[in-house]
């Protein structure tokens, strides 16, 4: 049995989303009880030289759509980047998979050999779709959901293995 592109990429996205949708409701509820200022959470780092809670949702965001969308070869959508509330990353995290749902598993057929170029930090890369997709959105994906899972657990939101894999 072969397994699609799209089934590689959208539905686990989308999942993960959903996961990260529901840590964030928790972590929000946390603050809410303990008469913690949200900020502090949204702005909390598990290192000082990592980056806080806010950027991984930006980052596994970023990476969500922007995979998918060169993949489909389709305008990635933008985000500002600016959201410093919890409501604000639902949104953003609600946004994204609605541009995932407006990706059609036809669209992503041939894109396991496509050439996706990636200019970052003066650095270029580039892959094929699938190694694109298998080395380097979901490793990155991945990751950033779970810095933010940590994140919120190191700072006491009741969270366990359940809620990092949802449903």
């Amino acid at each position: 049995m072969t397994v699609s592109m799209y089934d590689a990429s959208v539905p686990s996205l989308k999942h993960m989303l959903g996961s990260l949708a529901s840590i964030l409701g928790k972590a929000a509820e946390y603050a809410a009880e303990r008469k913690i200022d949200a900020g502090v959470l949204i702005q909390a780092r598990l290192f000082p030289d990592m980056l806080p809670l806010v950027k991984q949702i930006q980052i596994a965001s970023d990476q969500a759509k922007g995979g998918v969308g060169r993949l489909a070869a389709v305008e990635i959508p933008s985000f500002a980047d600016d959201e410093a509330s919890f409501d604000e990353l639902q949104t953003r995290i609600a946004k994204t998979i609605a541009f995932l749902d407006s990706i059609s598993a036809q669209q992503l057929d041939d894109s396991a050999q496509r050439d996706i170029v990636l200019t970052m930090h003066e650095k270029t890369f580039e892959f094929k779709g699938q190694d694109y997709l298998l080395n380097w959105v979901l490793p990155n994906f991945y990751f950033h959901v779970t810095t933010a899972y940590a994140i919120l657990r190191h700072n006491g939101v009741v969270l366990g293995k359940k809620d990092f894999l949802g449903g």
